[in-house]
């Protein structure tokens, strides 16, 4: 579950995205999918990172109950709500759901991948559940709202 906890592991999974949309696609059409992949995680990361965490200030499961837990890893920041992990690996799927609009097996393995993120982030003892549910809901929601802002602005 470290594993999939680690931001650098996600590195090859970002360079194959960026080599399958110059595949797919002309090189303005890609960039500008990319663009949108990029602004979406990164204002569901600011979202959950930054608004919510500070706002509702509740601790992460390791610091609250750590007498009771085992901790495989590192604790991390004190406040946990919502989980930026989460936010980001769904905000990540959702875009290209929504830019490819087929049924790829790439795109499952994208949606079973922000899963197994996510819960490694349960299991880890960083955040609950209702973490989870909160940051991918973020990032499902701030995806479509930025899919559907390029759409309106430009012709996808």
């Amino acid at each position: 579950m470290l594993f999939f906890s680690a931001s650098k592991v996600w590195i090859p999974l970002y360079v194959l995205i960026i080599f399958l949309f110059f595949k797919n696609f002309n090189w303005q059409n890609a960039i500008k999918f990319i663009l949108i992949i990029i602004a979406s995680v990164a204002l569901s990361d600011f979202i959950a990172s930054g608004i919510f965490k500070p706002y509702f200030q509740r601790l992460r499961p390791c610091h609250e109950i750590l007498s009771e837990m085992i901790l495989v890893g590192k604790c991390g920041g004190q406040f946990g709500f919502a989980s930026s992990h989460a936010a980001n690996s769904f905000a990540l799927f959702m875009s290209i759901f929504l830019i490819f609009r087929r049924q790829n097996l790439w795109i499952f393995l994208l949606l079973f991948w922000a899963i197994i993120v996510s819960y490694s982030r349960i299991y880890l003892g960083v955040h609950y559940p209702i973490d989870i549910l909160v940051g991918g809901c973020i990032g499902i929601v701030i995806s479509l709202s930025i899919y559907k802002l390029f759409k309106l602005k430009t012709s996808l």
